[in-house]
């Protein structure tokens, strides 16, 4: 279990994920407008995939980001509604029947709760969603949530790059073997983009979504949300 501390459903912070934005949107588009159509593969169906693309307004997966790179949208089109997709039927929020997605009773009383549900879907996406399942060997990282977690706090408190990340967290070597670009891809995948789609880290510079030398920053959600034995570290070089 993540370190979570309980939200109200009216705290401002939550406003800072994306994941519980869409996750919230898409409910209340089955509560509204009936079961979401799948294709024979299983995907969400274009016109859905149209609507969320302009209604999530996802960071780097905007309506105009995505058509600027495809001529029509289906659901692989758009990795953060595929993932939706996935946490949504794996925390037993909705679930295919008769070729459609429905909202379980779970995800329809969950769908008025967003202090309760934030947890839930980032629980999910952060422990359950294989995001390095092509990764190289040699691209495997080491290390669990405790630990990323806790380095994250500290050192990006002020912002920080994923190569400063995996240098503090790797060391030096892996500077200079040639391995710190190596860890940066699958480190940014794999943690730190976890972490923005969930809403406790922000990209302030840099391309959101490929290469480049990212920084990274904390949200107001990530010192709502968490609890961790490095807060005490962060209060004392804060006040220095």
């Amino acid at each position: 279990m993540l370190p979570f501390v309980p939200l109200v459903n009216d705290d401002r912070a939550l406003s800072y994920s994306p994941l519980l934005k869409a996750a919230v949107l898409t409910l209340e588009y089955i509560n509204e407008h009936g079961p979401i159509p799948l294709t024979p593969s299983k995907g969400l169906k274009r016109q859905f995939v149209n609507w969320a693309a302009r209604a999530f307004d996802w960071p780097g997966y905007t309506e105009n980001d995505l058509f600027a790179v495809n001529k029509v949208l289906n659901e692989i089109d758009f990795p953060p509604l595929m993932i939706l997709h996935d946490i949504l039927l794996g925390a037993k929020l909705a679930r295919h029947f008769k070729g459609a997605l429905h909202t379980t009773k779970l995800g329809r009383e969950m769908r008025l709760q967003p202090g309760e549900l934030w947890p839930l879907l980032t629980e999910f996406l952060l422990c359950r969603i294989d995001f390095c399942h092509q990764r190289q060997p040699d691209e495997q990282l080491m290390g669990n949530w405790d630990v990323f977690l806790n380095v994250l706090n500290v050192e990006v408190h002020d912002s920080a790059s994923a190569n400063q990340l995996c240098e503090i967290l790797y060391g030096t070597e892996a500077r200079e073997e040639g391995r710190n670009h190596r860890l940066s891809s699958p480190f940014y995948v794999q943690i730190l983009r976890p972490l923005c789609w969930a809403g406790l880290l922000s990209q302030c510079a840099g391309d959101k979504r490929f290469g480049g030398e990212r920084q990274f920053v904390k949200t107001p959600l990530w010192s709502v949300a968490l609890r961790l034995e490095t807060d005490v570290l962060v209060k004392e070089a804060t006040r220095h």
